[in-house]
């Protein structure tokens, strides 16, 4: 499973709730962080052309062998970050990416709701295949806590398992949609 986080920032609490759900993560269930979101070129359909950048070359390949994705994505503005949207762009062309299972995780405390709008909107377009209709909620106290204070709440902890279950679930039966899962 491939976790994308949605943020640049060095003490992002998306990325402490994916390094959290990594560590909570069974030993049937490999959790990957991607590091390259800050290496990406502008998106320029052009580039995709000719020959790809070497950091979108990595991106389509770690999405292409992963068997689903996990992402945190902050709201900025009401909307989807510009770094997360230009990796996103880069994948609606590939090859690798239509049919792959996706969840949503929603870690503002305030359950901000825009840009996971924005998200599940631009993601099924994408065709991804959504494991749920709406984000998991995992709310997070604040930016820049740390993978130990989410995983310090028993209730974080709870939030993070079911999705990390939904996970697990769309591994098993990676041709099912979702209903043929139960969600």
């Amino acid at each position: 499973m491939l976790c994308l986080c949605g943020s640049l920032r060095r003490l992002s609490s998306n990325r402490a709730a994916l390094q959290a759900a990594q560590q909570l993560a069974p030993p049937t269930l490999q959790l990957v962080l991607y590091d390259g979101l800050g290496a990406l070129p502008l998106f320029n359909p052009d580039d995709e052309r000719d020959s790809l950048p070497l950091p979108v070359l990595d991106l389509r390949r770690a999405v292409g062998t992963a068997d689903a994705l996990l992402i945190a994505c902050p709201e900025y503005a009401h909307g989807v970050p510009g770094a997360f949207k230009n990796l996103l762009d880069w994948l609606v062309g590939s090859l690798e990416f239509p049919g792959k299972p996706v969840l949503l995780l929603n870690t503002s405390a305030r359950e901000s709701h825009h840009a996971q709008a924005a998200l599940v909107e631009i993601l099924g377009t994408m065709s991804a295949q959504l494991l749920t209709p709406q984000p998991v909620s995992v709310g997070l106290p604040g930016a820049g806590c740390s993978a130990a204070q989410v995983l310090a709440s028993a209730d974080r902890c709870a939030q993070l398992r079911f999705a990390l279950d939904l996970l697990a679930a769309s591994s098993l039966a990676p041709s099912s949609p979702p209903d043929a899962l139960g969600l």
